[in-house]
């Protein structure tokens, strides 16, 4: 038995130790913004926030962060209630196939969690450009993320 803390609740889930957390998260959570994408940590679907860094859980054991604050695109905000990146993402129309979005989107939420000096687009280019997505919507992504700085005051 593996105890996590995920969006805020304590969960109990009934794995191996060396699980890794998308299965966790996706299978026995039932939370599906991460994606099991290359299964190599190289393109970032599955992105998610460990005490607030972006960490990818297709390559994180879930024995290796208890007792961490594990937060998914779940976590960030509700359908009523919209993270401002999430609100930006819709409002620029950012997800073509949608795969790459959890990624990028739980990556940007580092970003904007971390530099509160001022984001640039070359700062979001940078914080992106190992979040993979091969639908072109990359001019879109940088846009919703300066929208997000801006809302957010970044």
């Amino acid at each position: 038995m593996v105890t996590l803390s995920v969006n805020g609740r304590t969960v109990e889930v009934d794995v191996d130790p060396t699980t890794p957390l998308v299965f966790v998260l996706r299978n026995d959570l039932a939370l599906n913004g991460p994606k099991l994408g290359c299964g190599r940590a190289q393109c970032g679907a599955c992105t998610v926030l460990v005490d607030g860094a972006a960490t990818r859980s297709c390559h994180t054991e879930v024995g290796t962060i208890v007792g961490r604050q594990i937060t998914t695109l779940e976590g960030l905000g509700t359908p009523q209630r919209p993270h401002p990146l999430q609100a930006a993402f819709l409002a620029e129309q950012a997800a073509q196939c949608g795969y790459c979005t959890n990624g990028m989107i739980m990556q940007a939420a580092e970003l904007l969690a971390t530099k509160k000096d001022g984001v640039t687009e070359s700062d979001v280019i940078e914080a992106l450009e190992h979040n993979l997505c091969r639908c072109g919507t990359q001019p879109r992504v940088v846009r919703a993320v300066m929208r997000a700085a801006r809302q957010q005051g970044v």
